[in-house]
C-alpha cells in the first residue's frame, strides 16, 4: 500500500473507505461491515464518516464494524458547521465518539464553513486535542481563499488536510487548490472520485479500461491516485467494490493514456468555483 504523510509526519495510506449513505438500512449493515473489514484487511485503513451522514447512523455502522479491530483504523469524521461552535464542537466530537465506540478521533474535520467563525472552531480543535480526544484537525470544501484565512490564525499552521471532490468530471482543484496544498506538504483528501458512479460510462474510460483488462471504476481511480499528494476515499459498502477499489492500485496508466483522459475532461486553464457535492 502507498503511503503519504500528514504536516505531522504520520504515514497514511493513499486509498480507504467512505461511507456516506451507509449504515441507513439495516438489511445492508452485514454486507456494508464485510466491506469496512476487507478494506482492512487490504491496508485501506483510512475509514471516513461524519455525524451528518445518516444523521449519525454511519458512525454508528462503523462503530459495530470496529469494535475488535480500533486499532487497525485512522479514523476520520466531521463536524457539521452549525454545531462549530466553542461548546458545539466538543459536544459534536463526543457524541461522535458515543456512537463510534472509541475514546479518540484520528482527524476531525469541519465539514464545510459557516456563519461560525472558524477562528472559534480552531479553537474548540485545540481544547479537543489537549482532552486526547482528537489526534489531528482539518477541513472539507473549502477554497484557497478560505485556507489562506485559516491558515493566519492562531493554531492554523496544524492543518492536516483539506477535504474536496475530485475527479475526471471535476478537476478545478488541479488549477489553484492541489498546488497550493503541494506546495505546504497538506495533502488532499479526494472524495467521490468516481463521481458516484457517474463517470463509468464514459467512453474514452471504457476503452482504456478495456486496454488494461481493468474496469472503467478501476481507471478512474488510477486516475485519482496519479497524483503523489491525493488521498483517496471512494465510498465501497460491498468486498466486490472494496477489491475493485484495491485493485486500482495496480494500474499503471501510460501517458498516451492520461493525454486521452485530458483531451475528453480537459484540465482546468482558469480558476474555477470550488465544486461540492
Amino acid at each position: 500500500m502507498r503511503e503519504l504523510l500528514l504536516p505531522s509526519g504520520e504515514a497514511v495510506p493513499v486509498l480507504g473507505i467512505g461511507t456516506w449513505g451507509m449504515g441507513e438500512r439495516s438489511g445492508n449493515a452485514a454486507r456494508e461491515t464485510a466491506a469496512i473489514h476487507m478494506a482492512l484487511d487490504h491496508g485501506m485503513s483510512v475509514v471516513d464518516t461524519a455525524e451528518m451522514y445518516g444523521d449519525g447512523a454511519a458512525e454508528e455502522l462503523v462503530g459495530r464494524a470496529l469494535a475488535t479491530r480500533r486499532d487497525e483504523v485512522f479514523l476520520v469524521t466531521k463536524v457539521l458547521p452549525h454545531h462549530a461552535t466553542l461548546h458545539g464542537t466538543v459536544a459534536a466530537c463526543e457524541g461522535s465518539l458515543r456512537r463510534l465506540g472509541t475514546d479518540s478521533i484520528d482527524l476531525y474535520l469541519l465539514h464545510w464553513q459557516g456563519a461560525v467563525p472558524v477562528a472559534e472552531t480552531l479553537e474548540a480543535f485545540e481544547n479537543l486535542q489537549r482532552a486526547g480526544k482528537i489526534r489531528h484537525w482539518g477541513v472539507s470544501n473549502l477554497d484557497v481563499t478560505n485556507l489562506e484565512d485559516l491558515m493566519r490564525l492562531p493554531g492554523g499552521q496544524k492543518l492536516a488536510t483539506d477535504q474536496v471532490v475530485y475527479n475526471l468530471t471535476r478537476r478545478g482543484i488541479e488549477f489553484d487548490l492541489l498546488p497550493w496544498c503541494t506546495e505546504r506538504g497538506i495533502p488532499v483528501m479526494a472524495y467521490s472520485p468516481l463521481e458516484q458512479g457517474g463517470v463509468l460510462d464514459d467512453p474514452v474510460l471504457v476503452r482504456i479500461a478495456t486496454e488494461h483488462g481493468a474496469s472503467p471504476a478501476q481507471i478512474a481511480l488510477a486516475w485519482v491516485l496519479r497524483q503523489p499528494h491525493v488521498l483517496a476515499i471512494p465510498k465501497a459498502s460491498s468486498p466486490n467494490h472494496v477489491q475493485e477499489c484495491r485493485d486500482a492500485l495496480d494500474v499503471r496508466l501510460t501517458p498516451g493514456d492520461l493525454a486521452d483522459l485530458d483531451r475528453a475532461h480537459p484540465p482546468p486553464t482558469r480558476k474555477r468555483v470550488l465544486e461540492v457535492i
